[in-house]
């Protein structure tokens, strides 16, 4: 881990104030420019608010569903013009592992490759498989398991949401409320559609062996300039912009896992358009985060379990609402594992973006046994599991 400076408290209140006003400044832009976002309160509306639930048809009180294994539910089947604005869900599902093995699916104006495919844990930022409460602009997990997400998700003709339970126990319980509005025009030209593609590496390959820190000669001698053997986000082809991701990591070996590089490849380039200096400074903390747990507005590390061992366990995020990242004909949004990919490391990550369509089908989930958190026999420092049989 990098050696900490001394943190200021006014430095840390100006921040926090800066960031609030450029949110403001961003949402407020957005709402006068577009209806896909939060709508100004001070101005007269022609959308009809609407409401897809799953209350009680009855009358009574049973407001949820029940989903056997293997079946797959529709919570929302509309026409449009409109927008998702808000999607509330919660579950009571007994089995291990639900999170991972429930799949949250989009699909706008009758696409047949979903433009959304998730894990639903995942997609609200629990990557590593259970709950933890945290906080942001665009998603959050409030008490007691309640996932919220606020990406604005326009749509043309007709908006499909389904989710599917992929485990071997029926899901007790499936609470869901979704907002959205319906207009009586299209949506402007060059309205662009709301995506969420999920990847994994368990584990991500190191490209070294026989290393004994991130200070290992072996280690710092790795050079990396084409992002060759990153971790990908998303590879998306189209246009539009990257608006955010969260991760989560599972330590194979000892030491901070976050010396990697973000790097993102725009519209073909072979060399990075975009290169950042670490893991953390990426999702705008610093000098490995310590174990303080800390979310705001558009980034955060909400949660930290371990400490930079074997085994440790952290979740990220960061949202680019201040400046999407654009692309006119494709992107590469990738994170090196360790300094020049030294690492073995497990990620899963969500990416978010919005772009034209039709867009690339996205890659395919891995079987559900392979989805769940677990360390790996890759060697290195702290991982003295035998080889996998």
């Amino acid at each position: 881990m990098r050696q900490r400076k001394a943190s200021v408290a006014s430095d840390i209140i100006s921040t926090s104030i800066t960031l609030a006003i450029a949110l403001f400044l961003t949402v407020a832009s957005f709402a006068q420019s577009t209806p896909t976002a939060w709508p100004s309160l001070t101005q007269e509306h022609d959308y009809v608010a609407k409401r897809s639930s799953s209350y009680d048809r009855t009358g009574g009180n049973d407001d949820w569903r029940r989903v056997a294994p293997g079946a797959t539910i529709t919570v929302l089947d509309t026409d449009g013009p409109g927008v998702v604005s808000h999607i509330w869900m919660t579950i009571n599902d007994p089995e291990a592992w639900s999170l991972k093995k429930i799949v949250l699916r989009m699909y706008w104006d009758g696409e047949k490759d979903p433009s959304v495919e998730t894990p639903l844990g995942d997609f609200f930022g629990l990557g590593l498989g259970d709950y933890h409460i945290w906080r942001s602009a665009m998603l959050s997990v409030a008490p007691d398991n309640a996932l919220n997400c606020f990406f604005p998700m326009p749509f043309q003709h007709h908006a499909r949401i389904t989710i599917t339970n992929e485990g071997s126990q029926p899901i007790d319980n499936l609470y869901w409320n979704i907002d959205y509005r319906i207009y009586p025009h299209p949506l402007p030209d060059g309205t662009l559609y709301f995506h969420a593609e999920y990847n994994q590496a368990q584990p991500n390959h190191g490209v070294v062996s026989g290393w004994t820190s991130n200070g290992d000669p072996k280690v710092l001698s790795l050079k990396n300039l084409d992002g060759k053997d990153n971790y990908v986000f998303l590879y998306a082809k189209g246009r539009g912009q990257y608006v955010g991701v969260t991760m989560s990591v599972l330590q194979n070996q000892d030491d901070w896992f976050g010396e990697g590089d973000d790097m993102f490849f725009i519209d073909g380039s072979k060399l990075p358009s975009i290169n950042g200096t670490g893991t953390e400074d990426y999702f705008f903390g610093a000098w490995g985060f310590g174990d303080h747990p800390f979310s705001y507005p558009l980034f955060g590390a909400p949660y930290i379990e371990g400490d930079e061992h074997a085994g440790a366990r952290i979740s990220l995020y960061r949202f680019h609402l201040d400046q999407p990242i654009t692309f006119t004909k494709s992107i590469r949004a990738t994170i090196e594992h360790g300094h020049g990919n030294s690492r073995s490391d497990n990620y899963y990550s969500v990416a978010y973006w919005y772009q034209t369509q039709p867009h690339l089908p996205l890659p395919p989930l891995p079987p559900v046994a392979d989805r769940i958190p677990a360390l790996q026999p890759v060697g290195g420092p702290g991982n003295n599991m035998l080889p996998a049989k």
